[in-house]
C-alpha cells in the first residue's frame, strides 16, 4: 500500500466518523431529547406541583397519577386528558411521554422510584449547543476482542449518576482484548438492538479530558467465534455529561480500565463553562 493510499483510507475513516458524529449529536439535540429536560422531580404519596409541568403528581399503589387544574391539559396517546388521570404501574426503565403545549412530560421509573422530567425546547442547554468535543479519530483504537458468553446472564447492580440511586442490569458476557499490548476485559450488556451489546467503561482519561463517571461504546453482535470489534473512536458520553437532570448507570467496577484510551468522546463543553440564561 502506497502512501497516497494510505492518506485516502484515513480520510476516508476520518469522514465516516465525522458525519456518525454529527448524527450522534443531532440526536442528543433534538426537540425533546436530554438536553430539553428542565427538571427531575422524584414521586411519593403526596400530590405536589412543579413549575414546569401541569398539574399535581403522585404515585401509589396504582401507579403514577396527576391532577390537572381547570384549563389545564396534557395530551396522553395522542388523547387530551383534563382533571384526574392515571399512567398506570411504570416499568422499571419504562416510560410515557405527555405532551404539554410545545413541552413533554416524561413519566418513567428508573431504580424503582418514580419520576417525571418535563422536556421543554426552549431549555438553554439545548438551544445553546454547540456540539460534543472529541479525540480525533484515529484507526489505531479500533481492536479486535473476542466475547465470551456466561453460561447464564449475570444480574450486576451498578451505581447512578444519581446519588443513593441503583441500576440492575443482565450481563449477557464479556469482552476480552489488547490495547498496546495489554490485556485487559470489560463485562458487557445487551445492546440497543437484538444481539449487539454495549459496554460502560471508565479509563485513565476520565476526569482529565473525558468525563469523570462514564463513557458507553456500543458493539455490533459477536460473529460466530465471538469475533467483536470495538471502536473506542465511536465512544460517547451518556446524558449525564450534559446535565445532572439523568439518571445514568455507572460502569461495573471491572469496566475500569487502568491505560488511557484517548479517542471518542471528551468532557462536555456544558461541564467546563457556565449555559447563560
Amino acid at each position: 500500500m502506497t502512501v497516497q493510499d494510505t492518506l485516502t483510507d484515513l480520510a476516508a475513516f476520518t469522514s465516516a466518523w465525522e458525519e456518525w458524529h454529527r448524527n450522534k449529536d443531532a440526536s442528543l439535540a433534538r426537540e425533546h431529547g436530554f438536553l430539553a429536560i428542565t427538571g427531575l422531580h422524584w414521586l411519593d404519596t403526596e400530590p405536589r406541583r412543579f413549575p414546569d409541568a401541569p398539574g399535581a403528581w403522585w404515585t401509589d399503589g396504582d401507579g403514577v397519577g396527576v391532577e390537572l387544574a381547570d384549563g389545564e391539559e396534557l395530551v396522553v396517546d395522542g388523547t387530551p386528558v383534563r382533571g384526574r388521570h392515571g399512567f398506570g404501574v411504570i416499568p422499571e426503565r419504562g416510560g410515557v411521554e405527555a405532551v404539554w403545549g410545545d413541552a413533554v412530560i416524561e413519566v418513567a421509573k428508573r431504580g424503582g422510584q418514580d419520576l417525571i422530567r418535563p422536556r421543554h425546547p426552549e431549555n438553554p442547554l439545548r438551544t445553546r449547543f454547540t456540539g460534543t468535543p472529541a479525540y480525533a479519530p484515529h484507526p489505531r483504537w479500533v481492536v479486535t476482542g473476542t466475547y465470551t458468553p456466561f453460561a447464564e446472564p449475570r444480574p450486576t447492580t451498578v451505581g447512578a449518576a444519581v446519588e443513593g440511586l441503583q441500576h440492575v442490569y443482565d450481563a449477557p458476557g464479556e469482552i476480552s482484548f489488547r490495547l498496546d499490548g495489554t490485556p485487559l476485559r470489560l463485562t458487557a450488556f445487551n445492546g440497543h438492538t437484538p444481539g449487539s451489546l454495549q459496554v460502560l467503561f471508565t479509563d485513565a482519561t476520565s476526569g482529565v479530558t473525558t468525563y469523570a463517571a462514564n463513557r458507553s461504546l456500543g458493539i455490533d453482535a459477536p460473529a460466530a467465534d465471538g469475533t467483536v470489534t470495538l471502536d473506542f473512536n465511536r465512544a460517547t458520553n451518556l446524558p449525564c455529561a450534559y446535565t445532572d437532570l439523568a439518571t445514568c448507570p455507572l460502569p461495573p467496577a471491572e469496566n475500569r480500565l487502568p491505560v488511557p484510551v484517548e479517542a471518542g468522546e471528551q468532557i462536555p463543553y456544558e461541564r467546563t463553562k457556565p449555559i447563560a440564561e
